[in-house]
Protein backbone atom coordinates (compact mmCIF):
# COMPACT_ATOMS: atom_id res chain seq x y z
CA UNK A 1 0.00 0.00 0.00
CA UNK A 2 1.04 3.23 -0.98
CA UNK A 3 0.72 6.38 1.21
CA UNK A 4 0.74 10.05 -0.25
CA UNK A 5 3.07 11.82 2.24
CA UNK A 6 5.05 8.72 2.81
CA UNK A 7 4.09 7.91 6.74
CA UNK A 8 2.72 4.46 7.69
CA UNK A 9 -0.91 6.02 7.78
CA UNK A 10 -2.76 8.83 6.10
CA UNK A 11 -3.96 11.68 7.69
CA UNK A 12 -7.01 10.84 8.08
CA UNK A 13 -5.95 7.63 10.19
CA UNK A 14 -3.90 10.22 11.81
CA UNK A 15 -6.44 12.40 13.01
CA UNK A 16 -9.13 9.59 13.74
CA UNK A 17 -6.55 8.05 16.08
CA UNK A 18 -5.99 11.11 17.52
CA UNK A 19 -9.72 11.84 18.10
CA UNK A 20 -9.64 8.24 20.25
CA UNK A 21 -7.16 9.46 22.34
CA UNK A 22 -8.88 12.60 23.25
CA UNK A 23 -11.58 10.52 23.90
CA UNK A 24 -9.71 8.11 26.11
CA UNK A 25 -7.88 11.24 27.78
CA UNK A 26 -11.37 12.20 29.53
CA UNK A 27 -12.22 8.59 30.93
CA UNK A 28 -8.77 9.24 32.26
CA UNK A 29 -8.99 12.29 33.81
CA UNK A 30 -12.21 11.00 35.30
CA UNK A 31 -10.57 8.01 36.72
CA UNK A 32 -10.89 5.26 34.58
CA UNK A 33 -8.48 2.70 35.01
CA UNK A 34 -6.26 1.55 32.29
CA UNK A 35 -8.57 -1.65 32.03
CA UNK A 36 -11.43 0.25 31.80
CA UNK A 37 -10.08 2.98 29.28
CA UNK A 38 -8.61 -0.67 27.27
CA UNK A 39 -12.04 -2.19 27.10
CA UNK A 40 -13.59 0.47 26.40
CA UNK A 41 -11.70 1.86 23.38
CA UNK A 42 -10.89 -1.28 22.17
CA UNK A 43 -7.07 -1.37 22.44
CA UNK A 44 -4.47 -2.99 24.98
CA UNK A 45 -3.65 -2.28 28.52
CA UNK A 46 -0.38 -1.21 27.28
CA UNK A 47 -1.52 1.37 25.03
CA UNK A 48 -4.46 2.96 27.66
CA UNK A 49 -1.57 2.85 30.09
CA UNK A 50 1.12 4.62 27.97
CA UNK A 51 -1.88 7.43 27.10
CA UNK A 52 -2.14 7.48 30.62
CA UNK A 53 1.59 8.48 31.27
CA UNK A 54 2.01 10.21 28.34
CA UNK A 55 -1.08 12.40 29.71
CA UNK A 56 0.35 12.65 33.72
CA UNK A 57 3.50 13.32 32.26
CA UNK A 58 2.68 16.34 29.42
CA UNK A 59 -0.89 16.85 29.20
CA UNK A 60 -2.98 16.70 26.29
CA UNK A 61 -0.43 17.70 24.16
CA UNK A 62 1.50 14.48 24.68
CA UNK A 63 -1.37 12.95 22.70
CA UNK A 64 -1.40 14.50 20.02
CA UNK A 65 -0.50 13.39 16.91
CA UNK A 66 2.88 14.15 15.59
CA UNK A 67 2.65 13.67 12.29
CA UNK A 68 3.77 11.06 9.55
CA UNK A 69 5.78 8.85 11.00
CA UNK A 70 9.62 7.38 9.83
CA UNK A 71 12.52 9.93 8.40
CA UNK A 72 11.57 12.93 6.49
CA UNK A 73 12.51 12.36 2.69
CA UNK A 74 15.82 14.55 2.12
CA UNK A 75 14.39 15.11 -1.58
CA UNK A 76 11.66 18.06 -2.25
CA UNK A 77 8.86 17.35 -3.87
CA UNK A 78 9.99 18.84 -7.03
CA UNK A 79 12.81 16.73 -6.94
CA UNK A 80 11.06 13.52 -6.59
CA UNK A 81 9.28 14.48 -9.71
CA UNK A 82 12.40 15.40 -11.72
CA UNK A 83 13.92 12.10 -10.11
CA UNK A 84 11.00 10.22 -11.75
CA UNK A 85 11.44 11.57 -14.62
CA UNK A 86 15.41 10.55 -14.82
CA UNK A 87 14.43 7.47 -14.43
CA UNK A 88 11.65 7.23 -16.65
CA UNK A 89 14.48 8.20 -19.27
CA UNK A 90 16.23 4.77 -18.83
CA UNK A 91 19.95 4.52 -17.50
CA UNK A 92 21.32 4.81 -21.36
CA UNK A 93 20.58 8.82 -20.70
CA UNK A 94 23.27 8.96 -17.99
CA UNK A 95 26.16 6.46 -19.63
CA UNK A 96 25.52 3.37 -18.89
CA UNK A 97 24.54 0.90 -21.93
CA UNK A 98 22.19 -1.79 -20.95
CA UNK A 99 18.54 -0.87 -19.78
CA UNK A 100 18.80 -1.95 -15.92
CA UNK A 101 18.46 0.48 -13.08
CA UNK A 102 20.53 -1.28 -10.16
CA UNK A 103 20.05 0.57 -6.87
CA UNK A 104 23.75 1.75 -6.92
CA UNK A 105 23.09 3.18 -10.71
CA UNK A 106 20.49 5.36 -9.16
CA UNK A 107 22.48 6.43 -6.01
CA UNK A 108 25.57 7.75 -7.79
CA UNK A 109 22.23 9.64 -10.18
CA UNK A 110 20.89 11.13 -7.03
CA UNK A 111 24.24 12.03 -5.15
CA UNK A 112 25.39 13.62 -8.84
CA UNK A 113 21.92 15.42 -9.53
CA UNK A 114 20.69 16.62 -5.71
CA UNK A 115 23.96 16.16 -3.99
CA UNK A 116 22.04 14.25 -1.74
CA UNK A 117 23.66 10.13 -0.14
CA UNK A 118 21.15 7.91 0.10
CA UNK A 119 22.02 4.37 1.31
CA UNK A 120 20.96 1.62 -0.93
CA UNK A 121 18.16 0.44 1.59
CA UNK A 122 17.06 4.04 1.82
CA UNK A 123 17.14 4.64 -1.91
CA UNK A 124 14.64 1.34 -1.79
CA UNK A 125 12.06 2.40 0.37
CA UNK A 126 12.19 5.96 -1.59
CA UNK A 127 11.75 4.16 -5.02
CA UNK A 128 9.00 1.84 -3.51
CA UNK A 129 7.59 5.16 -2.56
CA UNK A 130 7.42 6.33 -5.60
CA UNK A 131 5.75 3.23 -7.34
CA UNK A 132 9.01 1.51 -8.62
CA UNK A 133 9.39 -2.28 -7.89
CA UNK A 134 11.98 -4.99 -8.16
CA UNK A 135 12.06 -6.34 -11.82
CA UNK A 136 13.06 -10.34 -12.59
CA UNK A 137 15.55 -10.36 -14.62
CA UNK A 138 14.74 -11.20 -18.33
CA UNK A 139 17.90 -13.58 -19.09
CA UNK A 140 18.00 -16.92 -18.42
CA UNK A 141 20.94 -19.29 -16.98
CA UNK A 142 23.25 -20.14 -20.11
CA UNK A 143 22.87 -23.79 -18.80
CA UNK A 144 19.17 -24.14 -19.09
CA UNK A 145 18.04 -27.19 -21.24
CA UNK A 146 15.00 -26.64 -22.50
CA UNK A 147 14.52 -30.05 -23.39
CA UNK A 148 15.68 -31.80 -20.76
CA UNK A 149 13.28 -29.54 -18.70
CA UNK A 150 10.65 -31.03 -20.99
CA UNK A 151 11.20 -34.30 -20.89
CA UNK A 152 11.36 -34.07 -16.74
CA UNK A 153 8.03 -32.19 -16.93
CA UNK A 154 6.51 -35.19 -18.97
CA UNK A 155 8.13 -38.47 -18.10
CA UNK A 156 9.22 -37.85 -14.44
CA UNK A 157 6.49 -35.66 -13.04
CA UNK A 158 3.81 -37.95 -13.70
CA UNK A 159 5.31 -40.63 -12.58
CA UNK A 160 6.34 -39.26 -9.00
CA UNK A 161 2.76 -37.59 -9.00
CA UNK A 162 0.71 -40.48 -10.14
CA UNK A 163 -2.36 -41.07 -7.70
CA UNK A 164 -1.82 -42.73 -5.08
CA UNK A 165 -3.42 -46.14 -4.59
CA UNK A 166 -7.33 -46.61 -3.08
CA UNK A 167 -7.34 -47.13 0.71
CA UNK A 168 -5.83 -50.56 1.85
CA UNK A 169 -5.69 -51.84 5.26
CA UNK A 170 -2.43 -51.33 6.89
CA UNK A 171 -0.86 -51.31 10.05
CA UNK A 172 0.56 -48.45 12.27
CA UNK A 173 2.67 -50.19 14.20
CA UNK A 174 6.37 -50.97 13.89
CA UNK A 175 5.44 -54.78 14.75
CA UNK A 176 3.59 -57.07 12.31
CA UNK A 177 1.54 -58.90 14.75
CA UNK A 178 2.03 -62.01 12.56
CA UNK A 179 5.43 -61.95 13.82
CA UNK A 180 5.19 -61.12 17.33
CA UNK A 181 7.96 -60.18 19.61
CA UNK A 182 10.19 -63.30 17.91
CA UNK A 183 10.86 -64.82 21.42
CA UNK A 184 9.67 -68.85 21.20
CA UNK A 185 7.15 -69.54 23.13
CA UNK A 186 8.40 -72.31 25.58
CA UNK A 187 11.34 -69.97 25.65
CA UNK A 188 12.10 -69.24 29.72
CA UNK A 189 9.38 -66.96 30.94
CA UNK A 190 6.90 -67.36 28.44
CA UNK A 191 5.21 -69.59 31.01
CA UNK A 192 3.19 -68.60 34.30
CA UNK A 193 4.76 -66.14 35.43
CA UNK A 194 4.19 -63.99 32.57
CA UNK A 195 1.40 -61.48 32.03
CA UNK A 196 -1.11 -62.74 29.83
CA UNK A 197 -0.81 -59.83 26.99
CA UNK A 198 2.92 -61.36 26.62
CA UNK A 199 4.23 -64.54 24.62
Amino acid sequence: MRYPDGGGLDAEERARRERVRMAAAEWIDEGATDREVAKRFRVTRMSANRWHRALTAGGRAALASKGPGGARCRLSPAQLDELQALLDGGPAAWGWDDQCWTLPRIAEVVRERFGVDYTLAGLDLLLHRLGWSVQVPARQAAERNEEQISAWREETWPEIKRPRRAWAPGWSSKTNPARGSGRRKDAPGAAAGAPPWCG
